[in-house]
């Protein structure tokens, strides 16, 4: 369990923020966590002692992994703590103007040689990194909630970053237990940007009335996938997801392939945010179990067509991502199934479908609708001419 030697730190005691202190600290790494909340550090101290209790109980930890876990971390409220941190990862709200202010404070107060990090899953690297004085030292480290739980940490240097930190990161998280894979500073990254069809195209069916919710879950968990959108969704919480796509779409300049659903607007508007505000595209109740995709009777026809229509445009986004150099190949393939759980790799799944099927499928969407949402890649139409698939 034990790797690290050096001292990291940690600003922002939320979910996030604690669960990288956590991760850290089980890396055999002296860790300090700070949050100018006293609250916040006091929850983190507790909600850690829970789950070390928990794990201890288990099996998973033993007495003394769980007191090593818990000693290592040192909270404090002053960022003046940090002074001693060979690493510093920033894990606070996502606000661009806070997240630059705080950098631009560190700078003064860590090593010159301290690699610094955001935990950003919607900001742009590059442009935090601008307003430093040593923006080849500053990165994105993304890394997915529950933080100790999820393999997957996306590296994202920013245009500035020195090649030798990302290197150095990627090893750490390695060391970590972690599934690092880079990924150019785009909007959204690997992640968030290849899953938005997972929601937009799911959102899209069911706003024209082809499909309900349950019907669109349930053919979506029968190809593979662990929840169906609406159920995802929902535990996200739609304010959360709205917001990303949002995001997206305008960083993409409007972009109609990533343009947002009214219908989740509308959902956010009325507070029915999801599990967290007992309704969403579901009712959550104590001791009351949603109709959700479960309930839903299986048609296969509906079923085919709904997953081709979903996963080929899932597909597309991948494809236009290695296009584009967004990642390689591999990385992309490792951060769909290890970031969100996908059956498998969306450039496997074309070359299993054939790159000319996905391509008919897109083809037919974009004649039908006469929208360049489902304009297909470059790359799709010269697999198909070309009568090759991806080399994985």
């Amino acid at each position: 369990m034990q790797t690290g030697t050096s001292t990291i730190g940690v600003v922002g005691a939320g979910a996030m923020g604690s669960g990288i202190a956590q991760l850290a600290a089980q890396a055999g790494h002296t860790v300090v966590l700070v949050d100018q909340n006293e609250s916040a550090l006091e929850r983190s101290a507790a909600a850690l002692a829970k789950v070390a209790e928990r794990l201890v109980e288990k099996g998973k930890w033993s007495a003394a992994d769980s007191e090593r876990i818990q000693s290592a971390i040192d909270r404090a409220m002053a960022i003046e703590k940090l002074a001693a941190c060979d690493w510093v990862i920033e894990a606070i709200v996502e606000d661009l103007g806070l997240k630059q202010s705080l950098f631009q404070s560190l700078e003064t107060i860590v090593a010159p040689d301290v690699v610094l990090a955001t935990n950003t899953s919607s900001l742009s690297v590059t442009t935090i990194a601008g307003k430093l004085q040593q923006p080849e030292r500053f990165m994105g480290l993304h890394f997915f909630n529950p933080a100790p739980l999820m393999a997957l940490v996306e590296v994202v240097p920013a245009l500035q970053t020195n090649a030798a930190h990302v290197d150095r990161a990627k090893a750490m998280m390695d060391a970590w237990g972690k599934s690092p894979v880079v990924t150019k500073d785009t909007p959204g990254f690997i992640v968030n940007r290849v899953a938005r069809p997972f929601y937009g195209e799911a959102l899209r069916i069911f706003e024209e009335g082809l499909a309900t919710r349950e019907t669109i879950d349930a053919a979506m968990r029968d190809a593979g996938f662990r929840m169906g959108p609406f159920e995802l969704m929902d535990l996200i919480g739609n304010d959360v997801n709205y917001a990303v796509s949002c995001t997206i779409f305008e960083a993409f300049y409007n972009d109609p392939r990533y343009r947002p659903s009214l219908i989740q607007k509308q959902h956010v508007d009325a507070g029915w945010l999801g599990r967290k505000s007992g309704k969403g595209y579901y009712t959550y109740g104590e001791g009351q179990t949603p109709q959700t995709a479960n309930n839903a009777s299986i048609d296969t026809k509906q079923f085919n067509w709904i997953v081709e229509r979903i996963v080929a445009m899932l597909i597309n986004e991948a494809a236009d991502a290695c296009y584009l150099n967004i990642a390689s190949p591999a990385d992309l393939e490792t951060a769909m199934t290890r970031g969100v759980n996908y059956p498998k790799g969306l450039l496997a799944w074309c070359n299993e479908w054939g790159a000319r099927a996905t391509l008919n499928i897109l083809e037919s969407l974009q004649i039908r609708y006469g929208d360049d949402r489902y304009r297909p890649s470059p790359v799709l139409r010269d697999l198909a001419a070309q009568k090759t698939s991806f080399s994985l």
